[in-house]
């Protein structure tokens, strides 16, 4: 299954938008306004929170600690961090304390991932910018269906870290 996720340039509170390869919304991601962590939510189109993303708390030294982004269940409970080395040449990310090894790999520079759970391929990033026509960012997610929903949390997580650098 393939999902688009693209992001609102100019909107309060940094919301995205999730859609099918048909341009249907799947999902809604809703942004806070004032939020230093970059707090998100995903829901599904009936408006049931799915999950809470946010970053790590760090206002002063922003670049002295490495960057990671929560990820919680329905429930307010935390599920995942997702985390980066202090310096990301490798385009590489860790989800630590989930119940699977799962980690996200591109290579220097690059636009497109790959994401592996304890080692197997489960789905691919595609990072796409655009400018002309709309000011856009978007992210083209290729995974099953079954595991969409966290993956989805998953690139949200990857773009509030990029974002606060």
């Amino acid at each position: 299954m393939k999902v688009y996720i693209k992001n609102k340039m100019f909107s309060w509170g940094g919301g995205s938008s999730v859609m099918d390869e048909n341009k249907n919304q799947l999902y809604k991601v809703k942004g806070k306004v004032f939020s230093v962590t970059k707090k998100k939510r995903l829901y599904d189109l009936n408006d049931n929170k799915l999950y809470t993303i946010r970053n790590k708390w760090r206002v002063f030294f922003k670049g002295l600690t490495t960057p990671k982004a929560y990820i919680y269940d329905a429930d307010d409970n935390k599920i995942a961090t997702l985390t980066t080395k202090f310096i990301n040449f490798n385009n590489e990310y860790f989800v630590q304390n989930y119940k699977d090894e799962i980690k996200i790999e591109g290579k220097f520079a690059s636009r497109e991932m790959k994401i592996l759970r304890n080692g197997e391929i489960i789905g691919y990033i595609t990072r796409n910018f655009a400018i002309i026509g709309e000011f856009d960012d978007r992210f083209q997610l290729e995974a099953n269906e079954e595991d969409i929903p966290f993956l989805i949390a998953l690139v949200i997580a990857m773009d509030n870290i990029i974002d606060s650098y």
